[in-house]
């Protein structure tokens, strides 16, 4: 049986249903790159100049990194949509991605910077990223302290 059906609202905790919602959002977003998988070559490359970014480099590579990325993003949704339904449970793993969440997002933060993405792209990518992984350490350790579980 599922986490939210064998509990009532009302058993959980404001950070646990918190923390329901952040793993929620973060799974549909990614969920949403399954798209891109098999979006077809030139509205990638519309895509690419209307970013400002140039034209689309016409190689298998760029092919497989952006398709691969996208099933990547799209896996990872997955993962966190499951984690949604069990985060008691797997809570320990639920505060490990928080934190990598965070390292993820000053790389990326530190990755758009070094290869001169566009400004907007900086500024939403990696900032958006390391608030996430916040509020998922935060709460995750708000949850384990009213819990009492291990850290």
């Amino acid at each position: 049986m599922g986490y939210l059906s064998a509990m009532s609202r009302s058993d959980r905790s404001i950070s646990e249903q918190a923390l329901v919602i952040v793993l929620r959002i973060m799974a549909a977003f990614e969920l949403a790159a399954l798209g891109a998988v098999f979006l077809p070559t030139r509205w990638m490359a519309g895509i690419h100049a209307g970013l400002g970014l140039g034209p689309f480099p016409d190689a298998p590579l760029t092919e497989y990194l952006t398709r691969s990325l996208s099933a990547l993003y799209a896996f990872h949704g997955a993962v966190l949509l499951f984690l949604s339904f069990h985060v008691r449970r797997h809570l320990a793993v639920v505060a490990l991605w928080g934190w990598l969440t965070l390292v993820m997002g000053a790389g990326m933060l530190i990755l758009d910077l070094v290869v001169g993405m566009p400004l907007g792209w900086t500024l939403a990518e990696g900032p958006s990223i390391l608030v996430v992984g916040s509020l998922l350490v935060l709460l995750s350790r708000r949850l384990q302290a009213r819990l009492g579980a291990p850290r």
